[in-house]
């Protein structure tokens, strides 16, 4: 099944800028709508993990 967000965007002075109303902290840009809505696509992904392997390890780290 196909699941579907809506975004936020506007025409910065060189780039769309764009972020996922129900993942506000998902936020990039792109030259061109259809680059901006990829970009949205796979923050998206890389925020909800989906590409790591089950055998993957953690480490706290200070900021």
């Amino acid at each position: 099944m196909e699941q579907k967000m809506t975004m936020l965007y506007w025409k910065g002075p060189q780039f769309w800028v764009g972020k996922l109303m129900d993942h506000p902290e998902i936020m990039t840009q792109g030259e061109t709508m259809e680059e901006l809505e990829e970009n949205l696509k796979d923050a998206y992904r890389m925020m909800v993990m989906e590409d790591v392997p089950e055998l993957y390890q953690t480490k706290e780290i200070a900021l």
